[in-house]
């Protein structure tokens, strides 16, 4: 089926790429406080372009944090509303001297968009925002169906504003469905929608010992070493096979089912590749009985990111700390409640610490798991837009993190989200030398097109 607005999109391909390059240049990292100009110059730069192609209500939000940016057209009577959501903030470049060209001058070489932000997210904001230009521009200012857009500027430091906005401004921003465009394609011209997400408890055990830090020579077999706690608490939360030991943890959890087993074994995926190339260690660890995708997408896990605590510096200094703390998380599977986990966590940390010892827990953050039935109308929409681009099957695939947004739109919205993403596994986000694969981009353009449109006769 001829498309207009596919037409029109083929034959701005170029302009399209310039204007995301003018984008790119923009160092709009969040992490940084001497960023935040650029952040709101990146800001300005969205909402500018939103209101030059037509959209209406076009607002910068301010927040405690970053901005976000708004805008909707919501004259098609009776079809469904898309909230777009994608985030114009990046992380930051360094190091700096394993790019090899800068990462905020973007670079094509080999079809590829070099820059930082090109794919995570920048790139992915920008396909949406020109697919409603083109669908504007073919329908001489209309749109196929409802849209509103909200993009955020902080997804990259916790997106608390955005969290915070979607709860109090529930009937502003209701809709039918999000499109989020912050994932990526399974393998190269494999057109791909991520249907599930892991959830997050994220924490850190605080451990204190003596009043204050102590020499080992005088006090060492006397007083108590937070360190060797933390060693020990961590030491029995997990077995040697992978297995958690927080009691109760698996209760309820939720497997993936016979066909969606099915088809990740007929996805393009090798073990030993993903090992060498991927993982770059000599084996792979983890719950026997579970293939690696299987594992990393649908069994929930624990690790340690940091113990910082005592002394670190190059050198020998002889002190048993006062205090240290291990950073540590969960990933969470369907039907595992946060709240439930960690209370019995903190429960099993209280009963492992050992005796001398007090410890404390902080959240920096939790989420649930999200699933997505691939039976809903947006996503079959989806899947046959993504098919008439790609000219193949659509695989559905999960994946091991998680975009607390979606949870947000899930929870909160009580709406799905058609996670669909153009991005590769080897595009090198948050890594140096990220990159947006050109034909990609166009690609993903052309696919909102064709969704938005089908959507229109739903």
């Amino acid at each position: 089926m001829a498309s207009p607005a596919v037409d029109f999109a083929r034959s701005n391909q170029q302009r399209f790429l310039n204007e995301l390059k003018d984008l790119l240049r923009i160092p709009s990292v969040s992490t940084l406080e001497e960023h935040k100009p650029d952040i709101r110059k990146a800001a300005d730069f969205v909402a500018g372009e939103l209101r030059r192609i037509g959209m209406e209500n076009v607002e910068i939000i301010p927040t405690k944090g970053h901005p976000l940016i708004y805008a909707d057209w919501l004259h098609a009577q009776g079809k469904p509303t898309a909230l777009c959501y994608a985030h114009y903030d990046v992380q930051p470049a360094e190091p700096l001297d394993e790019w090899t060209s800068p990462p905020f001058e973007p670079t094509e070489r080999n079809n590829n968009l070099y820059a930082r932000g090109a794919v995570d997210d920048k790139g992915q904001l920008w396909l949406e925002v020109k697919a409603l230009e083109s669908l504007l521009k073919a329908g001489n200012g209309k749109l196929p169906i409802n849209v509103k857009v909200i993009f955020e500027g902080e997804e990259e430091v916790g997106g608390e504003a955005i969290a915070e906005y979607v709860r109090k401004q529930k009937a502003m921003l209701k809709a039918d469905f999000a499109l989020v465009c912050d994932t990526e394609l399974f393998a190269p011209d494999l057109p791909t929608l991520c249907v599930g997400l892991r959830g997050l408890v994220y924490t850190e055990i605080e451990a204190f010992g003596a009043k204050t830090d102590l020499h080992s020579g005088m006090y060492g077999g006397a007083a108590p070493n937070p360190f060797f706690a933390l060693i020990e608490i961590i030491g029995k939360l997990k077995d040697s096979k992978g297995k958690v030991l927080i009691p109760g943890f698996y209760k309820g959890v939720k497997a993936p089912s016979k066909d969606e087993l099915k088809a990740w074994k007929r996805l393009p995926f090798n073990e030993e590749h993903y090992r060498k190339t991927e993982v770059g260690s000599k084996v792979l660890t983890g719950e026997p009985g579970y293939s690696v995708l299987y594992r990393t997408w649908a069994r929930p896990t624990l690790e340690v990111h940091g113990m910082p605590g005592g002394f670190i510096a190059p050198g020998a200094k002889t002190v048993i700390p006062a205090k240290a703390a291990a950073k540590v998380s969960m990933r969470l599977v369907p039907n595992q409640d946060p709240d439930d986990i960690l209370k019995r966590y903190s429960n099993y940390v209280k009963k492992l610490t050992p005796k001398g010892i007090e410890t404390k827990i902080k959240v920096w953050s939790k989420g649930p798991a999200c699933v997505v039935g691939t039976d809903n109308p947006y996503i079959k929409a989806a899947t046959e837009a993504l098919h008439d681009t790609f000219k193949k099957e659509t695989v559905f695939i999960r994946s091991g993190g998680s975009i607390p947004i979606v949870t947000d739109f899930q929870d909160v919205l009580k709406i799905p989200s058609v996670m669909m993403g153009f991005g590769l596994p080897d595009d090198n986000l948050h890594a140096p030398n990220e990159k947006f694969h050109i034909p990609n981009f166009y690609r993903g353009i052309e696919t909102i097109c064709r969704f938005f449109e089908k959507l229109e006769g739903k």
